[in-house]
């Protein structure tokens, strides 16, 4: 954005990882080009902190705590972002990155809304905060959701065993394995990998409804190991990930978080839409499976059903 057009950032996830990165990537900017920072992250030490950081290199800050795992928390957290702007708290909301994600381990595991965690907290919330904030942006504004390429198996995926999405009903997506199914890291994978499909169905049928001068993206950071999103798997994964991580080429918070503040801030962007994908710092091509006018249709209603009114 030009610096005329700078105003606030509403970003989830800000507390670790790739969220934390973009956070304090877009409080460090010059001061003409930084934005205000809406912080919507789990309440606690981790948020004040992040806070405090980001005030330090110069940005004006608000935390909103909200837990993504509960739709009144959502609902709650967007109504504190609207006060905000609409009191003169801060500039005009110009930009919402929805980055905050996680892969439960169980997909027995509901929400406080009863819902699948994965779906819930990567899709559904935030579908919830979006849509209720969609008329709070000023434009240009943009809309970053994060994406992931593991809709998809290419050959390294097959080769680490990494399932690909297995898209149902988005009802029957949101429904809780029954008790006593047997679980595991591939049931977890495969949630995962139908919430990030979603993520990408919702984009483009989202830019269908946003109004003029709001341009919808979704970013893949590339493949980040040893992040706090297997932080509910077994601590030996977890170990595995965080030296895979180490490997030169793969993808970390540090490099990808200032690619995902730019996406949200930087004119080189101006004027992408569509659910246009950004992997890494480039536009790419998705797979033919992730365009599917009739799926997209399907999921914005069905989502309109599972969210409270």
């Amino acid at each position: 954005m030009t610096t005329t057009e700078t105003g606030t950032v509403l970003i989830t996830g800000p507390t670790r990882g790739l969220g934390r990165s973009a956070t304090l990537a877009m409080a460090g900017r010059p001061a003409r080009e930084r934005p205000d920072l809406l912080l919507a992250g789990r309440g606690g030490k981790a948020l004040i902190e992040v806070a405090a950081e980001a005030r330090a290199r110069g940005a004006r800050v608000h935390e909103i705590p909200v837990d993504l795992a509960r739709l009144a928390d959502v609902r709650a957290a967007a109504a504190t972002a609207r006060h905000l702007v609409e009191s003169g708290a801060v500039r005009p909301l110009r930009a919402l990155i929805a980055n905050a994600g996680l892969m439960s381990p169980d997909t027995r595991t509901a929400s406080a809304d009863g819902y699948e965690l994965t779906f819930a907290v990567n899709y559904l919330a935030h579908a919830q905060l979006i849509g209720d904030l969609l008329g709070s942006l000023t434009a240009p504004a943009r809309v970053v959701l994060l994406g992931s390429n593991v809709y998809s198996a290419n050959f390294w995926r097959r080769l680490l065993g990494v399932p690909p999405a297995e898209w149902r009903d988005p009802a029957e997506l949101a429904r809780p394995a029954a008790a006593g199914t047997a679980t595991g890291l591939r049931a977890s994978g495969v949630a995962y990998a139908n919430a990030k499909l979603a993520v990408l169905y919702y984009a483009h049928e989202l830019q269908r409804h946003a109004g003029p001068g709001v341009d919808v993206t979704v970013f893949e950071p590339g493949w980040m190991p040893g992040t706090a999103l297997s932080r509910g798997t077994p601590e030996v994964f977890q170990a595995i990930g965080r030296a895979l991580g180490r490997l030169p080429g793969v993808s970390t918070p540090q490099r990808s978080g200032p690619l995902l503040a730019s996406l949200a801030l930087d004119d080189r962007w101006a004027g992408l839409r569509d659910g246009a994908f950004v992997v890494k710092g480039r536009v790419a091509g998705v797979r033919p499976v992730a365009h599917d006018p009739d799926r997209e249709r399907r999921l914005w209603a069905a989502t309109a059903g599972l969210l409270p009114v």
